[in-house]
Formats: structure tokens, sequence, C-alpha cells
């Protein structure tokens, strides 16, 4: 069984966010605590097993190292980057998944790969009981973004300064608590976040695709655009490209395999 670490919303090895990505043989049925036991044992914020459809679609799944999750947009950029780069799936053709979230369908275009999600609605909502104090820094505005806390700081630098505290985040009854601001003007992107997600395992995600589910539309409305650059400005960092649609979000980003091998029986 193969397994392979593809550093994804990269193009740089050792940047942008680890993941890992099993390829299970068409017909194997995988058993979900094994499952679970080798995305603990990997300890990346995401391990995901694909497989081959008889129709020729791919079933997909993600897993923390606690927990499986229903939408993981760097493991699943991971996971097309290995059906193309291995020849698993011809470079002209999408890349189908069937996921919780329902149908994925991810593109190669050029060298950025175009996954296109359902967006997650938001909903301005009332600052949680210490979540200031958790983040060591004054809040903006607050959102219900899906399972989600989506938290607009006053600038770029608040993001990437933040030091906050990852027990007391950990207190807040969420998912993730997503920090974005607007980019400083002279930047070549236009919004900037940081992704906490202790409640499913991940003190700090690097880089997290599904977060541009609700980043996309809160930053299309705010700065009247449905085309936009972001970044992730965690330790390793992270670029991504958004573009708005009707009630979807293309979110596109390149990545690049850190190494192959094969599971022990």
């Amino acid at each position: 069984m193969k397994i392979y670490q593809v550093d994804a919303f990269t193009n740089d090895k050792f940047k942008g966010n680890p993941a890992c990505v099993c390829v299970l043989p068409e017909g194997y049925a995988a058993n979900e605590k094994w499952m679970q036991a080798l995305a603990a044992e990997m300890n990346l914020s995401e391990t995901a097993f694909v497989q081959a459809q008889a129709d020729g679609k791919f079933s997909l799944r993600w897993f923390t190292p606690t927990t499986e999750v229903d939408l993981c947009g760097h493991a699943t950029l991971a996971t097309s980057h290995i059906l193309w780069q291995e020849g698993l799936l011809e470079k002209n053709k999408a890349a189908l998944f069937d996921t919780l979230s329902g149908r994925l369908t991810v593109k190669l275009i050029g060298s950025l790969m175009e996954m296109n999600f359902p967006i997650d609605s938001l909903k301005a909502c009332k600052q949680p009981v210490g979540l200031e104090m958790a983040l060591g820094a004054p809040t903006v505005a607050t959102y219900e973004a899906g399972l989600d806390l989506l938290v607009e700081l006053e600038s770029e630098a608040a993001v990437a300064e933040l030091q906050p505290s990852i027990q007391q985040i950990a207190q807040i009854p969420v998912r993730c608590v997503i920090v974005t601001a607007q980019a400083h003007k002279d930047s070549d992107v236009d919004f900037v976040s940081r992704v906490f997600g202790p409640q499913v395992g991940i003190d700090e995600d690097p880089v997290t695709g599904s977060a541009h589910c609700s980043l996309t539309p809160y930053w299309a409305e705010k700065l009247g655009k449905t085309k936009m650059k972001a970044r992730q400005v965690s330790q390793r960092g992270g670029d991504i490209s958004v573009e708005l649609l009707d009630n979807r979000v293309n979110v596109s980003g390149e990545a690049v395999t850190i190494f192959r091998g094969e599971l022990s029986d």
C-alpha cells in the first residue's frame, strides 16, 4: 500500500502544509480504527485516504491525529497532486472525489490545482467569553462560519504576531478559530489568516484550504472582489488563490512531494 507525504499550498519543500496521502487498493475495505491509528502515527494535521472507484471517480476521507473531518482543503490538494504525479489519473482529466462534504472536483490548470468547494455561511455573533484573552489581542468582528469561528483583527501585523493561548482557545466551543485581517496596502495578497484547532487535535494548522470557504465570501463582500490572493501567515506559511462563485468557492494552490513509501503488512 503506497503512502506519500506532500507539502500543499507551496512549490517549496518544507513549507506550506504537510499532508499524508494513503492510496488504498481498489476494493480494499479499510477499517476506520486502522485509518485513525495511521493518522495518529503520521501525526500530521491531516492524513487522506483515497481509493479508486469502478466509475472512474475516487472516494476520499480525511483524518486528523484524533478524529475524522468532513472537509480538508490541503489534503485534497495533496491527494490530487499524487493522483496526477503518479499516473493514477490523466492530467487532462479532473479529479472527482466523493466525500462527507459531497462531490468535490479538482482541476489541473497549469501549475495550479483548482478545488471547487461549498461556501460556509457567515452569521455575525457575539464574541465568545474569553476570546480576546485567549488570543491576546483585541478583535474587530466575530462570525459563526459553519462549525468554526471567524475573527477579524485590526491588521496583518496583529495576525502575524499573534501568540495565543492554545489551552484557552481549546475552551471555546467551536471546531476552529480562524483569525484574519486585510493585508497591508503594500502586500501582494488581499488578506491573511491563521487557523487554530485544538478541538480537533491541531494547535495551529499551517495552511487551511477549507477555512477559505468562509474567508472568501467574507473578504469578497468587504473588498468588493470575487478573485483574490490570500496568505496564511503561520510559521511555515502558504499562498492560496480564491474565487467566489454563486454558492461555491474555487481554492487553488500548488504542491510538492516530500517522500514516497510503502506500508508494512
